[in-house]
């Protein structure tokens, strides 16, 4: 679980988003990070017991950086409002499919997918999802997954992609140019002592999707 006072630094992180006031409470980012690396840590076991391949990593692996990269960007605001993680075979530097934990004040939650694959790996994922698209249905329109989570995010072509007719029984899928789920978990929920426990029933129901997707770029 994570402890309030992390909540806390993110929440005035956000109303103080400038190197001067970070400076200044650097003692409390450290204390704040090392909560969010214990956390992960946790959450890294129950992963572990659903694929093996997570037993390998450890939260440096996944812990991003709270530091932004602001060369090509009109926000220069210097720091992320969030800690966040990523899960996958290779930790946070994995281009393919895998986990994301986000923890944020009123904005925590548990994704899983890919986010704007690059050309090549698109087209793998879009030519699995036409080939396998029974399967693909079964997983992403059953009743449980639709309950966890409403919708597949991310944005759709206008267009029909190349190679791919209207008439596609798999079109309106095909269209995505990414491929992510989200459960969304209440600040509450990230400071139980089930926290852990929560944020990977989250990642088990979309277990399933993120394996589908694997399988197309692996």
């Amino acid at each position: 679980m994570l402890q309030k006072s992390t909540l806390a630094f993110l929440d005035q992180l956000g109303r103080n988003n400038n190197k001067p006031w970070f400076e200044k409470n650097k003692d409390a980012y450290t204390t704040a990070k090392e909560d969010f690396e214990q956390f992960v840590t946790s959450v890294l076991a129950g992963l572990s017991s659903l694929d093996p391949a997570f037993k390998q990593l450890t939260a440096k692996d996944c812990v991003m950086r709270i530091y932004r990269d602001v060369r090509f960007s009109k926000d220069k605001s210097p720091y992320k409002l969030n800690f966040g993680a990523g899960f996958s075979s290779g930790g946070k530097k994995f281009p393919g499919t895998g986990y994301y934990l986000h923890v944020e004040p009123g904005k925590c939650f548990a994704g899983g997918g890919i986010w704007q694959p690059e050309g090549p790996m698109l087209k793998a994922i879009r030519q699995e999802i036409d080939y396998g698209f029974d399967e693909f249905r079964k997983i992403v329109e059953a009743k449980e997954f639709r309950k966890k989570f409403t919708q597949i995010d991310g944005d759709k072509l206008v267009k029909v992609p190349m190679g791919y007719g209207e008439d596609n029984p798999a079109i309106e899928y095909l269209r995505l140019k990414s491929f992510t789920v989200s459960g969304y978990l209440t600040d509450a929920d990230v400071t139980k002592k089930t926290a852990a426990a929560t944020v990977n029933e989250v990642f088990a129901g979309m277990k399933p999707f993120v394996d589908f997707l694997n399988r197309a770029v692996g």
